[in-house]
């Protein structure tokens, strides 16, 4: 195996065209790291981005943030600004492992490891949250909902790297929530996460909702038919069965040690409950 520590993207182009062996990046390496310990994967060559221009900092843009791709979990959390404006992101990141881990974890390891339970993305989701993705020729911006293409697996080129993820602008009385269902009360897997976003006019009417689930599919499903019951109604008026059974309807879970079908598919709905209500009530909503 060998590592490489380039310092620009330039270097990393000349990396990725040096041959067509296995390629890992390592940013956080809380994901990749374990992988190698146990012999999950056996990369030939494994490029440290740490030290790559542009990739680090939460930075002001166009009413929103820009996370760079080595930003840590922990500096989400401690950033008073992206936690105002998108505070469900902000809590779905701070779920990913211990204490420790969350000074290295990154969001968008997160994201590229293609995980159906990764519990940021169901949250960014819901942000509708796009991701700027370089490679050796070009640059795209692809929506975070578009990159895992089933478990493990990316729509990314292996010539393509992560640069950055963009939450966007957002009207007042917006807000979003996320919650997961875990077998243990901290650093599991989630069996179920969702993510919700929305917007509420002055009399607290939704006006736009996104709803999100992880865990329940092969990759983390966005549900236009939740965000429908959402949309036109209030906290009060919410029709919340009609909610669940949208978010049910849409799971397509499997069974495994961590859950059945059956039970997963009646935590989405719940969850998909809670979660809206939570929601609301941060963007104004009356409870």
């Amino acid at each position: 195996m060998r590592y490489e520590l380039p310092e620009t993207l330039a270097d990393v182009a000349r990396l990725l065209s040096e041959g067509d062996g296995v390629v890992r990046f390592l940013a956080g390496g809380t994901d990749v790291l374990a992988q190698l310990n146990a012999g999950l994967i056996e990369p030939d060559l494994v490029i440290d981005i740490k030290r790559l221009p542009g990739l680090q900092g939460i930075t002001a843009e166009n009413g929103g943030y820009r996370i760079g791709a080595v930003v840590s979990c922990a500096e989400m959390s401690e950033h008073a600004d992206l936690k105002a404006l998108w505070p469900g992101v902000v809590e779905a990141a701070a779920l990913i492992g211990s204490t420790q881990i969350q000074g290295r974890a990154t969001i968008t390891g997160n994201i590229c490891n293609g995980s159906p339970a990764a519990d940021s993305v169901p949250a960014l989701v819901a942000a509708d949250a796009v991701a700027t993705i370089v490679g050796a020729d070009d640059r795209r911006e692809l929506p975070v909902a578009e990159i895992a293409s089933g478990p493990g697996k990316t729509t990314l080129d292996r010539s393509e790297i992560m640069e950055s993820i963009f939450v966007p602008a957002r009207p007042p009385r917006s807000a979003d929530a996320y919650q997961r269902f875990i077998p243990r009360t901290e650093m599991d897997i989630a069996v179920v996460g969702v993510g919700v976003s929305l917007t509420l006019d002055e009399g607290g009417t939704c006006t736009a909702a996104r709803v999100a689930l992880g865990a329940v599919a092969e990759t983390v499903i966005l549900v236009p038919e939740a965000a429908a019951v959402l949309v036109g109604a209030t906290l009060e008026s919410t029709p919340m069965d009609e909610l669940a059974r949208a978010a049910s309807n849409a799971c397509r879970p499997i069974d495994d040690k961590r859950g059945t079908i059956a039970f997963r598919t009646h935590v989405a709905g719940v969850l998909a409950r809670r979660v809206a209500t939570q929601a609301f009530k941060r963007a104004g909503g009356r409870s």
